[in-house]
C-alpha cells in the first residue's frame, strides 16, 4: 500500500519516518520530493575494466564538484546525492523517480529502491540526454512513493552504504566482503 500524504504527515509526526533538513512543501500527493545536493561527481569516460574486486575511483570518477548551479553535458553520467538525509523504518520501503520536468528534458536515472532501515543521504546515478541542461542545488528532483510493508522486516538493511553522507562512490568488492563479514559477526 503506497502512503497518502496524510500517511506521511504521521510517519513524519511521530518520527517513525525521519527526514533532516525536512521542508512540509515537499510532502506530495503520493509520496515525498528530495532536493538536489550542492555536489556533483561526473564519470570519466575511459576504456579501462571497472574490476568490482580491485578498482582505484580516482581511474573512474572526477572529483566531487560543489556547485549552486552546474550545467550537465550531453550523454554524459553523473552521482549527485539528496540534499535530506533520511531513516527509513522497517516497515517502509521506497521506489525512487526522477520528478517528470527533469525527465521531459532528457534527464533520467536507473529504477533505483530505499531499503527497509536505510538511512543516509541517497547517491544517485543521473544521465543527460541529447542537450546541455542546466541544474541547480537545492532544486527538487526526485519523487520517492513510499510503501508500508506487510510486516516489518525482520533484518534491516545494514550494508556498506549505510549511514553515507554526501555523494559515496561504490566500494570494491573486497571491502564489501569485508564489511559483510563484521556485519555477521554483530
Amino acid at each position: 500500500m503506497a502512503l497518502s500524504d496524510f500517511d506521511l504527515r504521521n510517519y513524519i509526526r511521530n518520527k517513525r519516518l525521519q527526514i533532516e533538513p525536512f521542508s512540509d512543501e515537499s510532502i506530495r500527493e503520493n509520496g515525498l520530493d528530495l532536493r538536489l545536493y550542492d555536489e556533483i561527481v561526473p564519470l570519466k569516460r575511459t576504456k579501462k575494466v571497472f574490476d568490482l574486486k580491485n578498482f582505484d575511483s580516482s581511474d573512474f570518477f572526477e572529483r566531487p564538484i560543489k556547485f549552486n548551479s552546474y550545467v550537465l553535458k550531453p550523454n554524459r553520467i553523473y552521482l549527485v546525492a539528496t540534499k535530506e538525509y533520511l531513516k527509513i523504518p522497517p516497515d517502509l520501503m521506497g521506489f525512487i523517480n526522477l520528478r517528470s520536468t527533469y525527465a521531459r528534458l532528457g534527464i533520467t536515472i536507473p529504477p533505483t529502491l530505499i531499503d527497509a532501515g536505510w538511512e543516509g543521504q541517497l547517491t544517485i546515478r543521473m544521465e543527460c540526454g541529447d542537450y546541455p541542461v542546466r541544474i541547480y542545488a537545492g532544486e527538487r528532483f526526485l519523487h520517492v512513493i513510499f510503501v508500508k510493508l506487510l510486516n516489518s522486516v525482520s533484518r534491516s538493511y545494514k550494508g556498506v552504504y549505510q549511514y553515507q553522507r554526501g555523494i559515496v562512490l561504490p566500494k570494491a568488492k573486497s571491502t564489501l566482503e569485508g564489511q559483510r563479514s563484521k556485519d555477521l559477526e554483530k
